[in-house]
């Protein structure tokens, strides 16, 4: 009952958030005018974006399949995908992307894969996605001068709060993970805190989930150490997604046929959307990313900014949406399929 209130009132808001962002982005304008415009793109550059989204979304069934073999668990890539999908469609619907990983752990719960496990490895997905965030975020803000001063002079806070909250995230998930017992300390102090000044209720409930949780943060801590090879590759392979979604924009660009901007300017750009709303608890960075497209990429695409920025987020967050959805469907019914074949197997 709980989880199907949470998802109503999740429903309700990620609708309500996209209703005011298209109210926010096209108040005033030409629709019109702007579907002419979009209408001119090449259609053939718009369909390498969905393929990098494609490429984006079976990037991580790649790290999970490559992880799982490390702890000897023999997993088609097709089935992988299915996992990749679940958790990019839940990421994308809820609020800070925090949908996902429980319903990747759910359906690998369903090929028999033993939920510390999964969740070893989709904490180590996690760690990495956000670490070359901090990364190209950190380049950006110590070698990009010329770049920051010819692009995001206008959005700079945002992309400093973005920034620091995801090293923060960075930072402390290392601490959980390699100084637990120093991190459990922390945290039960914490909540003793918030219990005496009645901000929370007195429960024994809480500290054994924070107990059961701080052993998953050991357990990958003991993996890290005994496989800093896969980790290397993991952030190699996690790099490389990353930058193929942000290409996405790239594809638009062509889409338009314009020239005048090099394609690691742009690819940089849309970076800097994802580095400064990956923290906030918006679902997608719904709002704030059409906010900022607006802002950044004014000089890059000039009289069809609009259109580009439709077009960009369309194939970057809403053909992703889509795509994950589809195969959120596929792999419902696939386990349901293999559901009533296994029982019927057993009556036999």
């Amino acid at each position: 009952m709980h989880n199907k209130k949470k998802a109503v009132w999740n429903g309700i808001f990620l609708l309500a958030v996209f209703l005011l962002t298209i109210y926010g982005v096209f108040y005033g304008e030409d629709l019109g005018k702007m579907l002419a415009v979009v209408k001119q793109a090449k259609i053939k550059w718009l369909i390498s974006g969905v393929f990098l989204v494609l490429f984006f979304i079976w990037g991580e069934s790649i790290i999970i399949w490559y992880m799982m073999r490390s702890f000897h668990i023999d997993l088609k890539k097709r089935i992988c995908f299915l996992f990749s999908s679940v958790g990019f469609f839940f990421s994308c619907i809820t609020p800070s992307a925090s949908g996902g990983q429980p319903m990747q752990i759910y359906y690998m719960k369903k090929e028999k894969i033993p939920i510390p496990v999964s969740t070893v490895i989709l904490m180590i997905v996690t760690i990495t996605y956000k670490l070359v965030l901090v990364v190209i975020g950190a380049g950006i803000l110590a070698f990009g001068g010329a770049f920051k001063d010819c692009y995001l002079k206008g959005i700079l806070p945002v992309f400093y709060l973005g920034l620091s909250l995801n090293v923060f995230c960075v930072s402390f998930m290392t601490l959980l993970v390699f100084h637990p017992v120093l991190a459990e300390k922390i945290l039960l102090k914490g909540i003793e805190w918030l219990e005496r000044v009645h901000f929370m209720k007195q429960r024994r409930k809480r500290r054994k989930k924070l107990t059961d949780a701080m052993e998953v943060y050991r357990k990958t801590a003991e993996y890290l150490k005994h496989h800093k090879k896969i980790i290397v590759i993991v952030i190699f392979i996690t790099f490389v997604q990353r930058l193929a979604l942000f290409g996405v924009t790239g594809a638009v660009y062509r889409a338009f046929g314009m020239s005048g901007t090099g394609m690691t300017d742009i690819v940089f750009l849309q970076a800097v959307i994802s580095v400064s709303v990956d923290m906030l608890p918006l679902p997608g960075g719904m709002g704030i990313s059409e906010t900022l497209f607006l802002k950044i990429f004014l000089p890059v695409f000039g009289p069809v900014l609009l259109p580009a920025m439709v077009l960009s987020r369309g194939l970057g967050y809403y053909s992703q949406l889509l795509i994950s959805a589809v195969f959120t469907v596929v792999t419902q019914f696939y386990y349901t399929m293999k559901h009533q074949a296994e029982n019927v197997n057993e009556i036999s």
